[in-house]
């Protein structure tokens, strides 16, 4: 898409959400209109009523304790009041209306004047300007047509000890990966770091009906065309999780395991208890509770303050675009430059298309039936249907089937998380009590994830021991000649049905 296409899609993206906003509006304001008729006549006959019984003479007219008090005072300033009425105030007016303008005018350009001199004291922060770069990633041509743009890190595809793919989160792309990796620890364990942009996204196509099983099967495509043999561990970060989470539904076969960074689950999920909703429902903020309610129930209308925030075409830090409360760690590392620039960076591949459809298709993956439940990943026996045949079935049976993940699920979940709760990953462990969860005391949402070498080195050190390095091809070779042709036939067949772009 040229930079002419491009600004002609966004400009009519625009116009179509202008129109629908300015409905919304209409129709609001005139509700409004007719809900102030209705509580003035409220206000009309429970107040003011008859001229004698009403509720302000009785309680604020001459007559009354308050009148009565402030009945000296104004016998004494009425004839100062009177003068100034004869010069400033037009003979056909309401001395009293008029003073009463007067004053409520004056209060008013006060109180304006008093936020403009607060607002000159402070220094206005620099607003920068969003930039879409040249594209410039590589892609793979779908089965289905559409293009997936993907980023490639660590050692070659066929020394790789080791394979991974992260798909990335709400408001990325796939230059995220693992914020602040070294190419050199990958080298060390042996590692092949895969990320990509989701349909929409950065530089890939949209997709026409998108869902979390087409999501899985189009990292299950990518592993194929970009010859990952064996089984790949899948990352999943944040909102990028519930990616991660339908790959173990969806394609268990190609998984070797999966590493979860504050996975981030549908927090309407039935199999929450009143409790633990409330638990996760009280450390978010109102607005982003209410995005969470027009994505559940009224989709179409996220798109309005999407243009409005992240697709302004304008930087702000990211707990202004999605209303994150974040802990005090977590603010530090958001105001440090070098995460700013790769927000900045990272955002403005993640926006590159400009169009707000991906993002409300992702927000409401988030809230929606997944068409899975995470029940349905746990380890457990395979359980028969009711009947003669199934019971015979279960006679011919050697051993027991089991259905579930049976590889490992590692969580890590910082305790000071605002974003995603730890309260969520404790109700993650409820329902899979298999998965190895790793509490983090004082880390938050990004502390743990984001530009820690340490923090990399002990995550690969709990997925993969000791590390190893690359693997010797020569060595590999030598012991099985036959086996390793067998696998690079095996390869040139797979990636004959991929096209690189």
């Amino acid at each position: 898409m040229n930079s002419t296409e491009y600004y002609y899609h966004y400009e009519r993206e625009s116009l179509s959400m202008r129109e629908q906003v300015r409905e919304f509006l209409k129709g609001a304001a005139e509700m409004s209109v007719e809900l102030g008729k209705g509580c003035r006549d409220i206000v009309k006959q429970s107040l003011i009523g008859r001229d004698d019984d009403s509720f302000l003479v009785k309680n604020f007219g001459k007559d009354s304790v308050i009148g009565r008090r402030i009945r000296v005072p104004l016998n004494i300033v009425s004839p100062h009041l009177r003068v100034f009425s004869d010069y400033l105030l037009p003979e056909d007016k309401d001395p009293l209306h008029a003073w009463f303008v007067i004053l409520f005018v004056f209060i008013f350009a006060f109180a304006a004047l008093s936020i403009v001199k607060t607002e000159d004291s402070t220094v206005a922060p620099l607003v920068k300007e969003v930039y879409i770069h040249p594209p410039s990633a590589d892609r793979i041509l779908l089965p289905d047509g559409r293009y997936m743009a993907y980023r490639e890190e660590g050692v070659a595809a066929e020394k790789a000890r080791f394979s991974i793919i992260a798909p990335h989160a709400f408001l990325s792309s796939r230059l995220a990966g693992v914020p602040g990796l070294k190419v050199s620890l990958l080298e060390e364990f042996g590692v092949r770091l895969l990320t990509y942009d989701l349909p929409g996204f950065g530089e890939s196509d949209p997709h026409p009906n998108r869902n979390l099983e087409s999501s899985a099967l189009d990292m299950s495509i990518l592993a194929s065309c970009l010859g990952v043999s064996g089984k790949f561990w899948v990352v999943g970060y944040s909102s990028g999780s519930l990616h991660a989470w339908a790959a173990l539904r969806y394609i268990p076969d190609k998984l070797a395991g999966a590493a979860m960074f504050a996975p981030l689950v549908n927090p309407y999920d039935s199999l929450m208890t009143r409790e633990e909703k409330y638990k996760i429902w009280e450390k978010w903020t109102r607005t982003r509770k209410f995005m969470y309610f027009l994505a559940r129930r009224f989709p179409r209308f996220l798109a309005y303050f999407y243009y409005r925030s992240f697709l302004t075409r304008k930087h702000r830090q990211i707990d202004k675009w999605l209303s994150l409360s974040l802990g005090k760690r977590d603010r530090a590392l958001i105001e440090d430059p070098i995460y700013e620039e790769f927000w900045l960076r990272d955002v403005e591949e993640s926006i590159r298309q400009g169009n707000a459809k991906p993002f409300v298709e992702e927000a409401v993956l988030q809230v929606s039936n997944w068409g899975f439940s995470l029940a349905d990943l746990k380890l457990q026996k395979k359980r028969l249907g009711k009947g003669i045949l199934n019971w015979l079935k279960s006679l011919l049976r050697d051993q027991e089937e089991y259905t579930g993940f049976f590889g490992p699920i590692h969580i890590w979940q910082g305790m000071d998380d605002r974003v995603v709760p730890p309260s969520m990953t404790d109700f993650v462990h409820r329902v899979l009590p298999g998965a190895a969860v790793h509490k983090l005391p004082y880390e938050g949402h990004f502390t743990y994830f984001y530009f820690c070498d340490e923090c990399h080195r002990q995550i690969f050190t709990t997925l993969f021991g000791i590390p190893q390095g690359p693997l010797d091809i020569a060595m590999e070779v030598d012991q099985n000649p036959i086996e390793n042709n067998t696998t690079e036939v095996q390869e040139e067949v797979i990636l004959g049905d991929c096209t690189t772009d």
